[in-house]
């Protein structure tokens, strides 16, 4: 059996992250970057720069004009919506091919559901927490890459067991929250999302219970089998809310989702 480091040192591809978003977050984290640099990293793919706009123009986002250039939707948007809109269309190869198409469902799911709840009652910065949602299960696209036969097998037993991280660590010896740290630490990105990613499971381990407990809830809200008596309560407790219909809250999420997910499927 593999170590962790071993396993994921021993994988002959690495995920890499489309150049499109590398651009894009050198470009968020320059101070002094304007919209105009953004839209032009846009502007050179055309079919990001396409879906992209049908996107803003979606009830989604709700605008009562139509939004014909990208440097006018990233005004309208802003930086960080901006950005988040780019990460959901570039990433969505990634999730779909080195993963499932469920794993992009679930992942836009878990994004909205996140970003809502964050705006709706005030836990964290909901563009922050849309990008926790989103990229929360990346580690699965990892154990995908190393042996797409045998995270099949671990998949199917896990829809029996109900146990994703015991299924994967039975047979990689590691899970998905490990394995997505790690490609997180080999992207550089941000201390946020490493801490969600590898926390989602057990966010009371984690530097930054807030943010890990919301994507636990959400993680769990989203999917079919959904049952709020099984959530561990001293986890939830981080939240600092009350929600009085999870079902309620759920099929608002679902709403919202399917908005993005047919445009995108389209």
């Amino acid at each position: 059996m593999y170590s962790i480091n071993e396993l994921f040192n021993s994988l002959k591809e690495f995920p890499a992250m489309p150049n499109v978003i590398m651009h894009a977050l050198k470009i968020m984290k320059n101070p002094n970057s304007s919209a105009k640099e953004l839209a032009k990293v846009i502007g050179y793919d055309q079919s990001l720069s396409t879906k992209v706009l049908t996107l803003v123009n979606s009830s989604y986002y709700g605008f009562t004009q139509q939004i014909t250039s990208i440097s006018r939707a990233i005004a309208l948007l802003g930086m960080s919506q901006s950005k988040n809109l780019i990460l959901t269309v570039a990433m969505r190869p990634m999730l779909v091919n080195q993963g499932d198409k469920e794993l992009w469902k679930h992942s836009m799911m878990a994004a909205i559901g996140c970003e809502y709840i964050a705006r709706n009652y005030k836990i964290m910065d909901p563009d922050e927490a849309f990008v926790i949602g989103f990229l929360h299960d990346l580690g699965k696209v990892v154990l995908n890459l190393k042996d797409a036969k045998l995270y099949e097998t671990v998949k199917e037993s896990a829809k029996e067991s109900g146990n994703i991280l015991e299924a994967e660590r039975a047979s990689f010896g590691t899970d998905h929250c490990q394995m997505g740290s790690l490609l997180t630490k080999k992207w550089q990105l941000p201390l946020l999302i490493n801490n969600a990613i590898k926390y989602h499971h057990s966010p009371n381990l984690s530097s930054m219970p807030t943010a890990c407990s919301l994507v636990y809830f959400v993680d769990a809200l989203v999917k079919d089998n959904f049952d709020i008596d099984s959530l561990d309560q001293d986890v939830i407790k981080n939240l600092n809310i009350q929600i009085l219909n999870p079902q309620v809250l759920k099929e608002s999420i679902i709403v919202k989702a399917q908005v993005l997910l047919r445009e995108l499927s389209t």
